[in-house]
């Protein structure tokens, strides 16, 4: 630490009580100045040769009152003004980064400038600090902590913004060039421990770029944001250093921040800390962990904080958003919410970050530059919508557990990401099973509309399994998850499939004119699951065959729920009429029309209309053959006529009433009759 000591005399101040300093000398006082509650008797001469304050003050006082002075608002008080009268005195006084402030402040108070004589404190003090005290990195830091308690006359005379710029410009210098001391008490990196040996083996010093990180935190708030506002506005220390010192001194205000604990004892003063320092947070993307920027909306909403500060936040979230976890966005509601998490609040961020990309993207049309073609169509990659999309996924799964979470809000969190890039829907599949199995009084309408969210395409075997033996889920999804991962078990096996509609391979997304295109469709198209959303769905897969009262094999039909019993019924006659295809190509093929063989094409056909109008198949063209000739059929069957009318409408309701209560000539009104091959299938598929 640097001093400086002024005048040579000895020090012959002395106390007599608490309240009483005087001069021990052999001339009696003749002037008494109480500063507070202490006296000091003291000689006129010394004094008012050296302080025009004093001058003033004792002219203008009573003749009865001629030889006392009353000064009760000196900065500093009775400390301050004793270095002011030993400096008259020419005693010795010794200043330092602690009390030089208050000498300086307590010296302008009384007017001891260089007009009343050459040399005097002021100037002498003003040397001191700018040869000395700035150009010392802690003792400009101390010197700023202690005009707190005199800080409008430290502003008039400029000493805040001097210390200030003196420390703002410390930390700006070349690491290189530091050779003072600092604290550092965070974790450091190997090479910044110093010491490192060099190419010559001498051991060098490395400063750290954040080495003024930790000696900054001791400032209060207000002087703590013009120091900041000073090194941004240099320009020189980099947004990520300036982010890392916030967060930094953001712990240090409140202990239990890094871990999520929000305890304020004082809210009001709290609320004016959040609400600064998300002022000074860098406008630079990424210059802060997105984890932190959610502990800073987490206080924010604990304290009250204004709408802009929040609303600045959610902003700044939405930039990054692909950075987060799903613990981060876990937000507890505020009492009196209904539900258990602030979904609302997720909301506006996921918001945000879907909007940003169309606005980045219309601004640069509008401004005419030219779009990299990796970038279109928007200015986010893909890899940050996979993220954000399978963050979502995360997020639905953990509120979805949530009793009074409504459907819509739910629903609507999912759309919002329908259209970025996802290679399976397992966690989506996951998310959904969780929320009705947490609401099983929704709907059934309601509970169509939830698993409309997910691609059955995109589920991977183990949600397939899972799916098919779920009873919570729509017939309607159950036959959707069978057929695709037949497709998928018949293209892996390297068998073929038979020609379908074109709507429904438009649903499958593979080309099924040979084995070989269906196999390598199918493997690009293959569905990925994390080992994590496996494990999850083994887990539930698990539960299930545990529920129905032993082990289950998988897709064999044997579960006791009659309901699995017919749709896995159905996947075994889908499969008996692929493999007869495949062996009748095998062998070339059958002109006859009443074998298996030949009509398996045919069978299918049919099979598949059925399917793909239960579905859900807006429009296709189906061949059926010798039944009749190409019709186009439009939504669910509208148009059909006479006993293909009468197919489709069976298909609907997933299942086939032929019995002793129906006859089969009912089925076909026309002269036409069905076929017994037509026939074999009609019975035989019973979903």
């Amino acid at each position: 630490m640097k001093f400086m000591k002024l005048g040579s005399k000895p020090d012959t101040f002395q106390s007599d009580g608490k309240n009483v300093r005087y001069v021990a000398s052999e001339l009696a006082s003749d002037i008494v100045v109480s500063v507070g509650d202490v006296k000091f008797y003291l000689h006129k001469f010394p004094l008012l040769s050296k302080s025009a304050c004093l001058q003033k003050l004792f002219a203008n006082s009573s003749e009865g009152d001629g030889d006392e002075i009353y000064i009760h608002d000196v900065p500093g008080g009775p400390t301050a003004f004793e270095i002011c009268a030993k400096f008259c005195y020419g005693m010795t006084v010794t200043l330092n980064a602690y009390n030089v402030i208050a000498a300086r402040c307590a010296a302008e108070y009384l007017g001891m400038h260089e007009a009343v004589e050459k040399g005097n404190l002021i100037y002498k003090v003003d040397v001191f600090l700018h040869s000395s005290i700035f150009r010392s990195w802690k003792d400009s830091i101390i010197c700023l902590q202690t005009t707190k308690s005199r800080l409008h006359l430290c502003e008039e005379v400029k000493l805040i913004s001097h210390c200030i710029d003196a420390i703002a410009s410390k930390t700006s210098i070349d690491v290189h060039k530091v050779d003072w001391s600092y604290t550092y008490n965070r974790t450091k990196i190997p090479e910044e421990n110093g010491n490192v040996p060099n190419s010559n083996g001498i051991r060098s010093r490395v400063v750290p770029n954040d080495w003024w990180v930790d000696d900054l935190c001791e400032l209060e708030i207000d002087l703590y944001k013009r120091v900041i506002v000073n090194i941004k506005n240099k320009g020189i220390v980099p947004s990520e250093v300036i982010g890392e010192a916030i967060k930094d001194y953001t712990s240090r205000r409140f202990p239990g921040f890094r871990k999520g604990v929000f305890q304020f004892s004082d809210v009001s003063r709290s609320r004016s800390i959040l609400e600064t320092i998300v002022c000074l947070l860098p406008a630079e993307k990424g210059s802060v962990p997105c984890s932190f920027l959610l502990k800073l909306l987490k206080a924010s909403i604990s304290v009250d904080s204004r709408e802009t500060v929040k609303a600045e936040l959610i902003k700044r979230i939405g930039q990054q958003l692909e950075e987060v976890s799903v613990n981060d966005l876990l937000i507890r509601a505020t009492d009196g919410e209904a539900i258990m998490y602030d979904v609302h609040v997720f909301h506006k961020i996921l918001e945000d970050f879907v909007m940003r990309d169309e606005e980045d993207l219309k601004s640069q049309l509008e401004d005419g530059n030219e779009i990299p073609e990796v970038r279109k169509p928007g200015v986010i990659s893909e890899a940050s919508k996979l993220m954000v999309a399978n963050l979502v996924d995360g997020y639905l799964t953990e509120i979805a557990k949530d009793p009074n979470l409504p459907l819509s809000i739910f629903v609507g969190l999912a759309e919002m990401v329908t259209d970025f890039p996802r290679p399976g829907h397992d966690s989506l599949y996951r998310a959904i099973d969780i929320y009705l199995k947490a609401h099983p009084g929704i709907s059934k309408n309601d509970r169509k509309r939830i698993c409309s969210l997910m691609d059955c395409k995109k589920l991977s075997v183990d949600a397939c399994t899972h799916a098919v033996q779920n009873e919570r889920l729509p017939s309607r999804v159950v036959v959707q998850v069978l057929f695709f991962e037949q497709v998928r078990t018949n293209a892996s096996s390297g068998s073929s499939t038979p020609d379908m509609p074109n709507a429904i391979r438009d649903l499958t997304g593979a080309s099924y004119a040979s084995s070989r295109s269906a196999t390598t469709n199918t493997e690009n198209s293959e569905v990925t699951a994390s080992a994590e959303e496996l494990r999850a769905l083994k887990e539930e897969l698990e539960a299930l065959k545990l529920a129905n009262g032993g082990p289950i094999d998988k897709l064999n039909g044997k579960t006791a729920n009659g309901r699995m019993k017919k749709l896995l019924s159905t996947k075994r006659i889908f499969t008996k009429m692929w493999s007869s295809k495949g062996r009748q190509r095998e062998n070339g093929g059958s002109d006859s029309s009443d074998s298996l063989g030949s009509a398996s094409l045919e069978e299918a056909n049919l099979s598949y209309l059925c399917l793909g109008l239960y579905a859900g198949t807006p429009n296709y063209t189906c061949d059926y053959s010798g039944l009749t000739s190409r019709s186009t059929y439009q939504g669910r069957g509208k148009g059909l006529k006479s006993y293909e009318e009468q197919i489709v409408n069976l298909a609907l309701h997933l299942h086939v009433q032929l019995g002793p209560q129906r006859n089969t000539d009912n089925v076909c009104t026309s002269s036409r009759k069905l076929d017994n091959r037509y026939m074999y299938i009609l019975k035989s598929t019973r979903f």
